[in-house]
């Protein structure tokens, strides 16, 4: 496991299971307009401009989002690029289990992060995930 020499973790799994649908599910969470409804980790705005997907993000200020093309398979790997220029690749999947799903995101810790930020990012996925759950499952 590479670790960037911390003796930390760099990827952490982080997953929620809904009982909805997966294709309920990857429906909902592929559209980028939904965003702020569950995704308050990247950002309570998001807006469409110039084809692209621009949120503004509480941490790094406005990002562009762009989702992996939509597909059969679940995935919804986005990249999210800072303000800076840099590209942040976060692997996303919606990943059918019976009549429900599991929604499985990967945070990989970016050089540089202490392991006290990569916890916090993590709670925050967590936090998302939790959100999107409570808003898939609603009757």
């Amino acid at each position: 496991m590479d670790t960037h020499g911390t003796g930390a973790p760099t990827t952490r799994h982080i997953s929620t299971h809904i009982d909805r649908p997966a294709a309920d599910v990857y429906a909902f969470a592929s559209n980028p307009a939904n965003l702020p409804r569950w995704a308050h980790g990247l950002g309570t705005t998001i807006e469409h401009v110039d084809g692209r997907w621009i949120a503004d993000s509480a941490g790094p200020g406005r990002v562009v989002v762009a989702f992996a093309p939509r597909n059969e398979f679940g995935v919804l790997d986005h990249d999210v690029t800072l303000p800076t220029g840099e590209t942040v690749h976060n692997p996303m999947r919606v990943l059918p289990d019976a009549a429900g799903c599991e929604v499985v995101f990967t945070l990989r810790r970016r050089p540089g992060t202490t392991e006290e930020d990569f916890r916090h990012d993590a709670a925050a996925v967590r936090t998302d995930l939790t959100t999107l759950k409570e808003l898939m499952e609603r009757p």
